[in-house]
């Protein structure tokens, strides 16, 4: 029985590690050699690997493994995003998803926009993989999804566009001095009264939470510490004026899903 558990644990500790240094070669690892290599730097060189290359989204896109990574409270989230698109007025109106994301969000907020009566759903990426990848979940909702190559901190739609728009997990990713300008398009492209929900890390309440995750953030994210203070998109959003935000916390504030109305 000593040999079993000792070899078992051995095997657990072998797949964590192999998965750690997995998500750090196209994470962090990536765009630490990329930073390293001689040539002009472009809008996509933020972007990791693992959201740019066909192989490595088709691979890391299954839901558990997403549900995991933000900690089994993935559903909760987008279910916030849901339940308020639900309750607002959609009908005619158009809704946009600011960047895609792994997992379901995209085939949920585009059901429940629709199902809310909205006349057209964009979905925005700067990566065309991501529009393409996007694109085979929602197969059943052809001629209702406008999908466009853009880039969120410098969008080409024009403003007042849209009365809804989805950010989801994508902030924590930009370097500090885009993570504003993100924040400034997502409300210049709003109609006054309408709706941005972002869903984002949050600093934890509780300190070997907040521990465990400033680990995390120094190993694999280390742009998104600024969410925690500097960057806090509430304040970020505030200071800019014309908002009335709200916060929803989630497993001891690890998460958070901000519902932001343009005044």
């Amino acid at each position: 029985m000593n040999n079993w558990m000792a070899n078992g644990a051995v095997a657990l500790f072998v797949i964590l590690a192999s998965t750690g240094l997995f998500f750090f070669v196209v994470t962090r690892g990536a765009l630490v050699l990329r930073g390293l290599m001689p040539g002009a730097r472009d809008d996509k060189s933020h972007v990791y690997p693992i959201y740019s290359n066909m192989r490595l989204i088709k691979l890391v896109d299954f839901q558990p493994i997403i549900s995991a990574i933000l900690l089994f409270q993935y559903h909760r989230l987008v279910s916030k995003i849901v339940s308020g698109m639900q309750q607002s007025d959609l009908k005619n109106k158009r809704v946009l998803i600011t960047s895609c994301a792994f997992g379901n969000v995209i085939p949920r907020v585009v059901d429940a926009a629709l199902n809310a009566g909205a006349e057209r759903v964009m979905i925005a990426d700067i990566i065309p993989n991501e529009l393409v990848h996007a694109k085979s979940k929602l197969g059943h909702f052809s001629g209702k999804v406008d999908y466009v190559e853009d880039n969120a901190t410098s969008m080409t739609q024009p403003e007042g566009n849209v009365d809804c728009n989805v950010i989801f997990f994508l902030l924590h990713e930009l370097p500090h001095h885009l993570k504003g300008r993100a924040l400034s398009e997502a409300g210049r492209m709003l109609a006054p009264g309408g709706k941005l929900y972002l869903a984002e890390f949050h600093r934890p309440e509780l300190w070997p939470l907040r521990a465990l995750s400033w680990i995390y953030f120094k190993v694999f994210e280390p742009l998104g510490l600024a969410l925690w203070d500097t960057h806090d998109p509430i304040d970020c959003l505030e200071s800019m004026g014309g908002w009335s935000c709200e916060r929803t916390t989630y497993l001891f504030g690890n998460f958070q899903v901000v519902t932001a109305t343009k005044l």
